[in-house]
């Protein structure tokens, strides 16, 4: 291998403590991290249901006294991370605690990458959209505990917001972000409405394939520094394992995790699956899907999603994801098909003989129709004549495309979003 390539990848995991009942050490594990002051990031659907209000008496009972803050948005602004700081500022909280889906998990990320390093959210974010400024050391103890079976933001080093006033959808990404602590507790998806499950879950499936058909790492680059390796490195044999053990899971769980939320076996193995991907992803990354994702879910704000709180319109972000999976994957296939064919048997669950460049858009056509996925982009609210501007939204998340394993130009987007404003 030639001395200008990457020769490393590093593979780093949140501490995770899964089972039923799991939740109920959440006190213990706060106490020892150290806390003696947590601020208890939630949303207000989530906190309706009694989980933050039980999880906080059990904390209390360690001695730790709690801070509720109950306004995270779901899909954040970079208003409503700001919002989220603030408050965790005002209250000098030496410790975080996220009870709820990804956006709140993200919102608790960013307060304590504030709290604990000062400054305006905007000089975090990733360029080119923000300064990608680095926190210079560690952040405050945070415990994550996620209520959906889907986006593995437990296990992550990446927080994704909305800019409203630049239409464009990005994220902070940090080592220092992925939490201390995970407890994924599958009694907690007993009340998650099948659509948010479908979606969640969608993302699952889309962060596992994204990573597993991912430029392999030593095809890139070595950096000038360690402190220059990106976080999304490209597939390596670690990364692999989780993301093909993830999309096992999917393939196996997702239908009876949308059909019933009483198959707490299902939606258990989906929580897990959702971790084991973001293990996987936050080492590998994620490409076109996601680069994809970012402006459909910024670019418009008219759709409003069944299942969802309704005080704003918003896309999931599981579904803006995997509206346009089974272009990109068509696309991507040319450059490791043996891996596109792998990921579509995990998925299907049995071997698919005479596998082609369709086999596996074909398979996740059929997962999303079988759990009530939007049909394509359109749904969404986007014409043809938006295409434009979401390719060059596209084009902002160099950081992603540059992970793929067939790097697009912009004609190349423009075909796959156009191709995805209907899927079937």
């Amino acid at each position: 291998m030639a001395d200008d390539h990457e020769r490393v990848f590093t593979l780093e995991a949140t501490p995770v403590k899964f089972g039923p009942g799991a939740s109920a050490d959440a006190g213990w594990e706060l106490k020892r991290l150290g806390v003696r002051r947590a601020l208890l990031v939630t949303d207000p659907g989530v906190a309706a249901l009694g989980h933050p209000e039980r999880i906080g008496r059990l904390i209390e009972a360690e001695g730790i006294e709690v801070v509720l803050y109950d306004r995270s948005r779901v899909e954040p602004t970079i208003d409503s991370f700001q919002d989220a700081a603030d408050f965790a500022l005002e209250h000098g909280v030496d410790g975080f605690v996220s009870v709820g889906g990804g956006s709140s998990m993200d919102t608790a990320k960013v307060a304590n990458l504030i709290c604990t390093h000062p400054a305006p959210v905007m000089d975090y974010v990733n360029p080119p959209v923000g300064a990608g400024r680095k926190p210079p050391a560690p952040l405050k103890p945070h415990l994550a505990i996620p209520t959906t079976s889907g986006t593995g933001s437990e296990a992550t080093t990446v927080a994704v917001l909305d800019i409203p006033d630049q239409k464009v959808k990005t994220g902070i990404s940090h080592r220092y972000l992925r939490p201390a602590q995970a407890i994924v507790d599958p009694e907690l998806t007993r009340t998650l409405p099948a659509e948010v499950a479908s979606s969640t879950g969608l993302d699952v499936v889309c962060h596992a394939a994204e990573s597993f058909i991912s430029r392999p790492y030593d095809t890139r680059p070595a950096p000038a520094s360690p402190d220059d390796r990106p976080p999304y490195q490209g597939s390596n044999p670690v990364a692999d394992v989780w993301s093909a053990k993830a999309l096992e899971y999917g393939g196996r769980y997702l239908r009876r995790a949308v059909e019933d939320p009483d198959d707490v076996e299902a939606r258990g193995f989906m929580m897990l699956g959702a971790t084991m991907a973001g293990v996987g992803f936050g080492s590998a990354g994620v490409h076109i899907p996601h680069a994809c994702a970012y402006p459909i879910a910024g670019l418009k704000h008219a759709y409003r999603p069944p299942g969802y709180p309704d005080d704003h319109p918003f896309v999931p972000h599981g579904h803006s994801v995997i509206v346009t999976a089974p272009a990109a994957f068509r696309f991507t296939y040319e450059a490791m098909p043996e891996r596109h064919h792998h990921v579509a048997e995990l998925l299907a669950g049995e071997p698919l003989p005479d596998a082609g460049p369709d086999t596996l858009p074909d398979v996740l056509r059929r997962v999303m129709q079988d759990v009530g996925a939007p049909r394509g982009v359109a749904e969404l609210g986007y014409t043809e004549d938006d295409v434009p501007a979401l390719v060059e939204g596209a084009l902002k998340q160099q950081r992603l495309l540059t992970v793929a394993p067939r790097e697009p130009s912009e004609q190349d987007l423009h075909h796959i979003l156009n191709a995805s404003m209907t899927n079937w």
